[in-house]
C-alpha cells in the first residue's frame, strides 16, 4: 500500500478565503480580515494567521460562534444585483446582534446567496453592488485593478482649491498597526463652496476603510454625508434608497470589462508605504 504523503492530503484543500467566498459568505478581502481579528474558527479552534487551507467537505467553519453552512455550488446561476444601501445598513453577511445587513432588504423568496462587493460602511450610503459571482468580487476589490469609485460628500466648512490640489496629489494616512501609506491620485470636483459646508464628488481607486472620510478629516473637513454614486460602470440612475434591482446582461458584460481594462489618464500606482519615521506635515 503506497505511502500517504501530506501532498495527497491537502490536494482537496482550498484557501479559506476561497471557499467562503465562492459559498456566498463574504469576499475574499472580507474573510482575510476576519481571520486577522479571530473571528473565525475551523473545527472548533479559532485561526488568527494566514494562509489557512480547508477542506469544504470535511472541515466545521463558524464565524462569530455561529456555524456556517458550505452549500454554495459552482453550477449555481451567477446573480448580480444593484442596490441604495440607506444608511445604518450594514454591508456584511456576518450577522452581528441586531444589525440590520444588506442581504436583510432582499425580497423573502429571494433563493441566492450573495454577498456585498468591496465596502461601504454603515455611516455612508449609496451604490452596493451584491453577487455570488466570486471570481469577479475578487478582481473588483483588488487594489492591482483600480476600479474607480465615486463618492458626493458634504463636508463641514469651505473646501478650498489648494486642498483640492493636496488630497487629488495622495496624502498620508496611518492604519492602526500596519504604518502610514499614501493614497493614490484622487478626482475631485467641488460642486457647492459655502462657507459653512462644501458639496464634492471624490472618485477613488482604491478601498481602504473609511478612505474618503479619513482623507477629508486629515485637510479638516468632517464628512457630513456620503453617497457612493458610481462604481466602474454603474450608476444608481433613479433607484430609490433602500431599493435593488438585478443588472442588465449589457451591465454584466461592461463590468466584467472593468477589471482588465486601464484607465489612460489615471496613475494606478500602489499606495506607497510610509518609513519608520512619521512623514512631515
Amino acid at each position: 500500500m503506497p505511502a500517504l504523503h501530506e501532498d495527497d492530503h491537502t490536494r482537496m484543500k482550498e484557501r479559506i478565503q476561497k471557499v467562503l467566498a465562492s459559498a456566498g459568505i463574504a469576499s475574499r478581502r472580507a474573510v482575510e480580515e476576519m481571520v486577522l481579528h479571530g473571528r473565525i474558527a475551523v473545527n472548533g479552534r479559532i485561526i488568527a494567521e494566514l494562509p489557512v487551507m480547508i477542506d469544504p467537505a470535511k472541515d466545521r467553519i463558524d464565524i462569530d460562534g455561529e456555524r456556517i453552512k458550505l452549500s454554495a455550488k459552482e453550477t449555481e446561476p451567477r446573480v448580480y444585483l444593484l442596490m441604495n444601501k440607506p444608511k445604518g445598513v450594514h454591508s456584511t453577511n456576518v450577522a452581528q446582534g441586531e444589525q440590520v445587513r444588506a442581504i436583510d432588504l432582499l425580497p423573502p423568496n429571494f433563493r441566492f446567496r450573495v454577498y456585498p462587493v468591496g465596502r461601504l460602511d454603515a455611516d455612508s450610503k449609496g451604490l452596493l453592488l451584491l453577487t455570488n459571482d466570486g471570481e469577479l468580487t475578487n478582481q473588483l476589490t483588488h487594489p492591482r485593478y483600480g476600479v474607480a469609485k465615486t463618492y458626493r460628500a458634504i463636508v463641514d466648512g469651505r473646501v478650498l482649491p489648494e486642498t483640492v490640489e493636496r488630497l487629488q496629489s495622495g496624502v498620508w494616512l496611518a492604519d492602526r498597526g500596519k504604518g502610514g501609506w499614501k493614497t493614490g491620485r484622487t478626482r475631485i470636483h467641488v460642486t457647492k463652496r459655502l462657507r459653512e459646508k462644501s458639496v464634492l464628488e471624490i472618485t477613488i481607486r482604491e478601498g481602504r476603510n473609511r478612505q474618503v472620510r479619513r482623507m477629508l478629516a486629515s485637510a479638516g473637513h468632517k464628512v457630513r454625508e456620503l453617497t457612493r454614486v458610481k462604481m466602474g460602470p454603474l450608476t444608481l440612475h433613479n433607484l430609490p434608497v433602500g431599493a435593488v434591482r438585478m443588472l442588465t446582461a449589457r451591465e454584466v458584460k461592461e463590468l466584467k470589462k472593468v477589471p482588465e481594462a486601464r484607465a489612460v489618464d489615471w496613475s494606478l500606482k500602489r499606495p506607497v508605504r510610509a518609513k519608520s519615521q512619521r512623514p512631515s506635515r
